[in-house]
């Protein structure tokens, strides 16, 4: 197996639903733009509070993708 490069990026998804579906997100929409895809992981998830209720769920994620050369 030859040897390999990735690089790591941070993105943050943020949904009115869930966790879930700010992950889903940001993943979708990095995927759009980014090839080779490896590994997700969530970092951090907090909320967004407006006048005492929640409004929206924020995932932050590292995604690491492989490097072409």
């Amino acid at each position: 197996m030859p040897n390999s490069v990735y690089k790591v990026i941070e993105v943050i998804g943020s949904s009115p639903t869930s966790w879930e579906e700010a992950a889903e997100l940001a993943l979708q929409t990095a995927g759009e733009t980014l090839r080779n895809l490896k590994v997700a992981e969530v970092t951090k998830q907090d909320l967004k509070i407006q006048d005492g209720k929640v409004v929206a769920f924020r995932t932050r994620m590292s995604l690491s993708f492989k490097v072409l050369g």
